[in-house]
């Protein structure tokens, strides 16, 4: 899924903008496992129009419903970046999921192969626009990412 997801973020960049994806699985005593995934433009149409990730309000009322009729929750986000994984002052002030927990996971060069564990951004929202930088080695540690069974 790891693999799949790269790729497809890779592909919805047009080799020009931004692109992103909800990580959605569930959250228990071992962690948080992703078993399914939302690209932002299949919510949003024009979530890259400005050339980075835009959610419109009406976005994450489908993002509920998608997780209600699935049974899960949002464990992460990912995005993509020009250059490296660092989060940009945007980032910081306007979080996809503004609750303290929530994993915010940046891959950089527009995830051009090859994608490192150790180049990947991975942040943990505190709240108040606070952040949490994890290494990405990890990442396996934060966020489990599995093929669906």
């Amino acid at each position: 899924m790891w693999n799949e997801l790269v790729t497809e973020l890779r592909r919805r960049t047009e080799e020009h903008h931004e692109s992103g994806a909800f990580l959605l699985g569930h959250k228990g005593e071992l962690g948080r496992i992703a078993s399914s995934v939302v690209y932002y433009d299949e919510l949003d149409p024009h979530a890259y129009d400005t050339g980075v990730c835009v959610l419109h309000a009406d976005a994450f009322a489908q993002l509920w419903d998608r997780c209600a009729r699935l049974g899960l929750v949002v464990v992460a986000d990912a995005h993509v970046h020009p250059l490296g994984a660092q989060q940009s002052l945007s980032d910081r002030q306007n979080p996809m999921i503004a609750r303290p927990g929530h994993i915010a996971i940046i891959l950089p060069r527009m995830a051009r192969p090859p994608v490192r564990r150790w180049s990947v951004g991975i942040y943990e929202y505190l709240g108040d626009h606070r952040w949490r930088a994890h290494g990405g080695c990890r990442r396996g540690h934060i966020l489990k990412i599995e093929d669906p069974q």
